[in-house]
């Protein structure tokens, strides 16, 4: 067997390859749904009650930082979550992570105000928002791999592309939610999303405890688990781990430009109401469920890395006109255009990381690795809305629409310098492995290949 394909699991996947990736998705659901609907409150209503008496941009600015304090642990919690995959198993992350994210996202429903506590109130927010991070940065790692490899070798971009969809839909699912609480008035407006976590919450553990553990890991065991997989992924996938960064600052940090930064801008310009604004991202996100998984199925005809590359391109020539058409009003214009920046721009680049980045990354250290790259280009995006509202201080709309180009300029390079891991080579011998391997009847037999 070639080792262009190695520790890729059974070539015709495993018989629980569909209900393994749909569990995982769901939960990417629930971990989406919590993490970014702070973002929505953050850009519509925190900056009012957790940081009053302040100009609307110094408090947008607040909020966004608290925003960012999120997204900034998620490299500790990819860290964590990455090591443990690969220690003692995929499944235990996805579970752990899930119940830390339930608990942080239903105590936000539940805080108080600066007009009840004072101070304390934003403390806590920070607090909360920091638990969030590292739950979220242990998710993505664990959910992504065991997708990847319970799926048949032919159709890793469409199952990991299911697990990836899920988080359009926990967007959609947030904003939906509320879109129908901004009529509650209050505070009621921004604690009832969160509070209503917790029925998903429950949903989601009862499903992913009866997901099965990865076969690949299974073998890892057998072969030897690393004695620290996170310290040998650092000394030894170091170049893929930075390349991995730079894919993902384009597409994590781009969307944090054109659609987090653009709720408020479109907010503060009055270039369109909240209903607007929360609407134009419900259409984008129902649209995006369905390219993500598009997109993602797509790399596994033409290979992740071209599919990556002509997207980047698209972004980098979008940016300024993504501003001029949302200047016009016309919301019309302005659902179109968070469309086109979602369901390009974001959802194709997150369709082709689903497969990619764990191919990147031998076995042993698939999760570690993996997590490290995803995760370590969270502090970029996270904090972006932060700069990008900067930048539109100094600059006006051409400081956050440079700064989007930028990245997308940076995803480029980075797809340029990454190696292709499902290149013309790599499809021929999985096909001609499909065609001689028997499909199984039963239960699956793990195909044994050494690292």
């Amino acid at each position: 067997m070639s080792t262009a394909l190695d520790m890729r699991g059974p070539v015709h996947g495993t018989k629980d390859a569909k209900r393994v990736a749909v569990g995982s998705s769901i939960g990417a659901v629930i971990e989406t749904y919590d993490f970014i609907g702070f973002a929505t409150a953050a850009a519509l209503y925190f900056g009012t009650a957790f940081f009053p008496g302040t100009s609307s941009v110094t408090g947008t600015l607040a909020s966004f930082a608290t925003l960012g304090v999120g997204f900034a642990a998620r490299p500790l919690g990819g860290i964590v979550g990455g090591h443990l995959g690969d220690k003692v198993g995929r499944k235990p992350v996805l579970v752990g992570s899930l119940i830390l994210m339930g608990i942080a996202t239903f105590a936000i429903g539940l805080l108080p105000t600066y007009a009840q506590a004072g101070v304390i109130a934003p403390i806590l927010l920070v607090i909360v928002r920091i638990v969030q991070g590292l739950a979220f940065g242990a998710e993505w790692g664990g959910a992504i791999l065991m997708s990847y490899e319970h799926a048949p070798w032919r159709k890793k971009g469409k199952f990991t592309g299911i697990v990836q969809a899920g988080f359009p839909v926990g967007l959609l699912l947030a904003n939906l939610v509320f879109l129908g609480s901004v009529h509650l008035g209050g505070d009621w407006a921004w604690r009832v999303p969160f509070l209503f976590s917790i029925v998903l919450v429950m949903v989601g553990l009862v499903i992913r405890s009866k997901v099965p553990e990865s076969p690949v890991f299974d073998d890892v065991k057998e072969a030897g688990v690393t004695k620290s997989p996170i310290i040998e992924s650092i000394k030894q996938d170091w170049p893929n781990i930075l390349r991995g960064i730079g894919l993902r600052v384009a597409e994590t940090a781009g969307y944090a430009v054109s659609v987090t930064y653009m709720i408020s801008y479109l907010h503060t310009q009055e270039l369109a109401s909240t209903s607007e604004t929360i609407t134009a991202l419900c259409i984008a996100s129902g649209i995006g469920i369905f390219a993500t998984m598009g997109w993602a199925a797509l790399t596994d005809k033409i290979g992740r890395r071209p599919l990556y590359i002509g997207v980047c391109t698209f972004a980098a020539l979008f940016g300024i006109p993504m501003f001029l058409i949302v200047n016009t009003g016309v919301f019309f214009f302005v659902i179109a255009t968070i469309v086109l920046a979602y369901a390009v721009c974001q959802n194709a680049l997150a369709g082709a990381q689903g497969a990619w980045f764990p191919e990147l990354f031998t076995a042993s250290r698939r999760a570690s690795g993996a997590s490290l790259a995803y995760q370590i280009s969270a502090m970029v995006s996270g904090f972006t809305p932060f700069i990008t509202t900067l930048l539109f201080v100094w600059l006006g709309w051409l400081g956050p629409a440079l700064l989007f180009i930028a990245y997308a300029l940076i995803g480029l390079a980075s797809a340029i310098a990454t190696k292709e891991t499902w290149g013309s080579t790599e499809r021929r011998l999985a096909a001609e492995a499909e065609r001689t391997t028997p499909e199984p009847t039963t239960a699956p037999t793990r195909q044994k290949e050494l690292l």
